[in-house]
């Protein structure tokens, strides 16, 4: 049978009506995608609107025995069942396949945090006598004080610094716009790099006008970049631990958490939809719940 039709309606849906990311929407066509391998793989002939639940475990049963992890499982599922939305709703379906499928037990797999020290060691370790170095530090210091993801960090826009009130603005998941503050430190280094570095461009590529952080070239930085600037100071600051652009993020909120912030305001921050996935994030620990319950819970003092 031919998916493809439906495949691009869901492609279409996602880009214009959910205004999901790039990214996003490659993940979720790939689930899709995957199925349709399966059903390919054992000659199983049938159209998306015909597909049965019993089908669909089968394939969940198959990418298991395959070794495919229950987060993987569990993200492709939810990539089916936002499929199968779709098509409830451009009503092709009345029910969907995937109804009453549960999701895949997961653990709660906690990302590496850094303390303090080690997020000052590996900002230590930038060499400031180069231009490089002076956007690394501002970079750094950036991702720390206001907890970007990398996509957020590389498309920060100059329109986007709020100095003067002390926030920047941050275009988020699915183009959600928020509002973050930023500290002293990443504000001062941000100007240190704007005065000596980025002013003295010869030429800024075209479509990177406005972008805060430009490679050699003039050029917005890329992910993989990000990735290896931070690799290569984590080898040279003596970490062993296992470091991404995201770890920066992780141990902001923690920090913010364990020095007492409110969890709604870091989720604020964060541009966290739930509550539950800032919760994740920051791991909270049992001492802190504990006393939570004794400072503010009615009947938490004897």
């Amino acid at each position: 049978m031919n998916w493809q039709p439906t495949i691009n309606g869901f492609n279409a849906y996602l880009q214009l009506e959910k205004s999901l990311a790039k990214n996003s929407v490659e993940a979720y066509l790939s689930d899709v995608e995957r199925f349709v391998a399966f059903l390919d793989y054992h000659k199983i002939s049938v159209s998306p609107e015909k597909v049965t639940q019993q089908q669909i475990e089968q394939f969940l049963a198959w990418i298991s025995v395959l070794g495919m992890s229950a987060r993987s499982q569990s993200r492709i599922l939810s990539g089916l069942k936002a499929f199968y939305h779709y098509l409830l709703i451009e009503d092709v379906i009345t029910v969907s396949p995937t109804a009453l499928i549960d999701t895949p037990k997961i653990g709660r797999k906690l990302p590496e945090v850094l303390n303090i020290q080690e997020i000052d060691a590996i900002i230590n370790a930038i060499d400031l006598s180069t231009s490089e170095g002076l956007r690394n530090k501002a970079i750094l210091e950036t991702l720390y004080s206001c907890g970007l993801r990398v996509s957020e960090l590389i498309n920060l826009q100059l329109s986007f610094l709020m100095f003067d009130e002390g926030f920047v603005r941050i275009i988020g998941k699915g183009n959600k716009e928020r509002i973050t503050p930023i500290s002293g430190a990443a504000m001062k280094h941000i100007k240190i790099y704007i005065e000596h570095v980025r002013n003295h461009f010869p030429t800024i590529a075209k479509g990177s006008e406005d972008i805060l952080f430009l490679n050699r070239r003039g050029k917005k930085l890329t992910r993989v970049m990000i990735f290896t600037i931070i690799k290569n100071l984590v080898t040279k600051a003596g970490i062993t631990k296992n470091v991404s652009p995201h770890t920066f993020r992780h141990s902001f909120a923690t920090h913010l958490v364990e020095g007492g912030a409110d969890l709604r305001a870091v989720q604020e921050m964060l541009g966290h939809e739930s509550i539950t996935t800032t919760e994740i994030y920051t791991h909270l620990d049992r001492s802190y719940l504990k006393q939570a319950i004794i400072d503010f819970h009615p009947r938490g003092k004897l």
